[in-house]
């Protein structure tokens, strides 16, 4: 079974959120049919670690808004890969380097994209 419907609109919500502070390389995977605990996962990238907590700080306010509340959150300390689950969505914000190291697009290859309009897949998205 695809992603639902609310994890489709808080992964959008998410991404735009992200976008806004120049978020690098927003992506949505539907992960729906190889877990069970989460049909969404969000990746995006800053460029230091400033950034990604100003990112992660937006996500969840914008989620916020919408009634989402994160069930769980990690590595905001660090600031070099920070993963917040929102139960229907799983937003992972990493740093640039942590991103292409651990290359999580190339885990989840098997899985659907979910089409994000320009304005919410970040800079360099087009590139």
């Amino acid at each position: 079974m695809p992603a639902s419907t609310r994890a489709i609109e808080l992964a959008h919500a998410a991404a735009r959120a992200a976008s806004d502070l120049k978020a690098q390389e927003v992506i949505a995977l539907d992960v729906s049919e190889q877990l069970v605990l989460t049909d969404v996962f969000l990746i995006a990238s800053g460029t230091n670690e400033r950034q990604v907590g100003g990112i992660v700080d937006a996500v969840e306010e914008a989620l916020h808004h919408l009634g989402a509340k994160p069930v769980r959150r990690e590595g905001k300390a660090q600031g070099r890969w920070v993963l917040i689950d929102f139960g229907d969505v799983v937003v992972h914000v990493q740093h640039a380097e942590d991103r292409v190291y651990y290359a999580l697009e190339r885990l989840w290859k098997d899985c659907p994209v979910i089409e994000l309009p320009p304005e919410e897949r970040g800079e360099l998205a087009d590139a």
